[in-house]
């Protein structure tokens, strides 16, 4: 009798061990459909002053905010250094894919090596420019910036699904000179992308003038009805000119121009000139063009026609 109480008890804790296990995977199983894989890349919209040819940046960390929680990305492989001025038109430069719970993220928030503006001599600082003429200097940050930088735009972790992400690094607003100091400080402006549903802007000016030494064409970019005349105002201290503007470009000796991962829309465009760099005046505004997402929109300007 003992040993079939025996033999009993045994093919108890086998069947209680077998649902154990089987429970644990099942858990497994579950947490495994609650990941999804984010894929990481960074882009920049070019600078447009300073002569400068380098925008160095490093990243150091990135942080993500699911639920009203930041996290950290534990799977980033850093410190990352990027000339940003060599991702334009549409290049860009992949920081990592990572798995990470499913859900909506709010807010992505990038740390940097950057020095903070007034602390001692920085030789080898981990953000800095380059000139044309080959000098460099640092970029420094506001004092208490070391708790990173937001990125704009929210996006879904699919369950057992892939997202791709760009974020995009305007150059143009981020990179600002201090008062009349001479040294350039860092406020970046980065917005997120979602790949898939973003569509791009191949444009042409046509009939530029190629005899006024020195003057050059810009095409700034709007939503719709975000433009008004002020934007080209002489802008505050430590701010850019036409400061809402989503990304502007250089328009190269051949009227081309190029605005990439851009969210489907309603986009206008500024057309400006500068003379030697520096800007001149706004010639046209052209409006109402439409991106849709993985479709390339051609837009060809008449500068003569413009007003």
């Amino acid at each position: 009798m003992r040993q079939l109480r025996n033999f009993a008890f045994l093919f108890t804790l086998i069947g209680i061990t077998a649902l154990l296990i089987t429970s644990c995977q099942k858990d497994s199983d579950l947490n495994e459909t609650k990941q999804g894989t984010l894929h990481l890349s960074i882009t920049d919209a070019p600078i447009d002053a300073y002569d400068i040819t380098g925008v160095f940046i490093t990243f150091t960390g990135i942080e993500y905010n699911q639920d009203e929680t930041w996290m950290v990305l534990e799977e980033f492989d850093g410190p990352m250094t990027l000339n940003l001025l060599e991702l334009t038109d549409g290049i860009s430069a992949q920081m990592g894919s990572f798995e990470l719970p499913a859900g909506t993220i709010t807010q992505l928030r990038f740390m940097l090596e950057a020095p903070e503006m007034g602390y001692g001599s920085h030789t080898n600082p981990g953000c800095y420019l380059e000139f044309g003429d080959g000098t460099t200097q640092p970029l420094f940050v506001p004092s208490g910036a070391q708790t990173g930088y937001k990125a704009v735009g929210e996006f879904i972790i699919p369950a057992q699904g892939d997202i791709y992400i760009t974020a995009d690094f305007d150059v143009r607003k981020s990179v600002v000179v201090a008062g009349n100091s001479g040294k350039f400080i860092l406020k970046p402006t980065i917005r997120l992308v979602v790949e898939d549903r973003s569509g791009e802007i191949d444009g042409t000016l046509l009939n530029m003038d190629d005899e006024t030494e020195g003057l050059g064409y810009l095409v700034y970019i709007y939503d719709a009805d975000a433009y008004d005349e002020s934007e080209a105002d002489e802008p505050a201290e430590e701010e850019p000119r036409f400061p809402n503007a989503i990304s502007s470009k250089l328009v190269d000796e051949d009227g081309k121009f190029m605005f990439a991962f851009l969210p489907e829309g309603i986009y206008e465009l500024v057309v400006v000139t500068a003379i030697d760099g520096d800007f001149s005046e706004v010639i046209g505004i052209i409006e109402d063009i439409e991106v849709i997402r993985n479709e390339t929109t051609v837009v060809e300007i008449d500068i003569t026609g413009l007003e």
